[in-house]
């Protein structure tokens, strides 16, 4: 589906509405927005307009609160490179901008994609080829999805602590836990995005 780019203002004025909508099951309306934003009623309804024209709302017409996040829809974040789920990264100079569901990004947060090579992941259904979604952070749970970087690249491999020992470890029994000198943790995964 092919989605128009939004500016940052109408971005923050939609995950408004998506999480107002996803909270309270109703969308907010064009006063709640304009006291939220500090905006006349005109200005938030031209937001509305544009985002319903951009496709990113549907509305119906004399409803108070009539409009409601097309949840269809996509929203666009970079896609960074390749990440081993095996061997180390390989960036990708120019990132492009890639469409993931809506549900796969919270509000608050910086999201990236990176595709898939290797097959360490396998038995968590990630695959060769697949791009996954990762928010972007520098710390992780033990038993998190992450993607992070060692002395030998950056992989997307469970993380693990254990006895105070911090180690990688893949989820294909083929492959063994991987125990590094440095480790950063760079996001964690929180969605796929097959490759048809």
């Amino acid at each position: 589906m092919n989605v128009k780019t939004l500016t940052p203002k109408q971005k923050e004025v939609l995950d408004f509405i998506t999480a107002f909508h996803s909270k309270k099951g109703y969308s907010p309306s064009l006063e709640e927005m304009a006291k939220r934003f500090k905006k006349s009623i005109p200005t938030i309804h031209q937001f509305i307009e544009s985002l319903v024209k951009k496709g990113y709302l549907n509305k119906t017409e004399n409803a108070s609160r009539g409009i409601v996040p097309n949840a269809d829809l996509g929203i666009e974040i970079p896609l960074l490179g390749f990440v081993a789920a095996g061997e180390p990264i390989e960036p990708i100079e120019n990132p492009e901008p890639i469409n993931v569901p809506l549900n796969m990004v919270s509000k608050s947060g910086q999201f990236y994609a990176l595709k898939v090579k290797g097959d360490s992941m396998i038995e968590d259904g990630v695959l060769d080829g697949d791009t996954v979604v990762v928010k972007h952070q520098l710390t992780a749970e033990s038993g998190d999805t992450v993607v992070a970087v060692t002395e030998d690249g950056a992989t997307l491999k469970k993380f693990r602590k254990k006895n105070g020992k911090m180690f990688l470890e893949p989820r294909n029994k083929k492959l063994r836990n991987i125990y590094p000198k440095s480790l950063e943790i760079r996001g964690k995964f929180v969605g796929l995005v097959r490759n048809s």
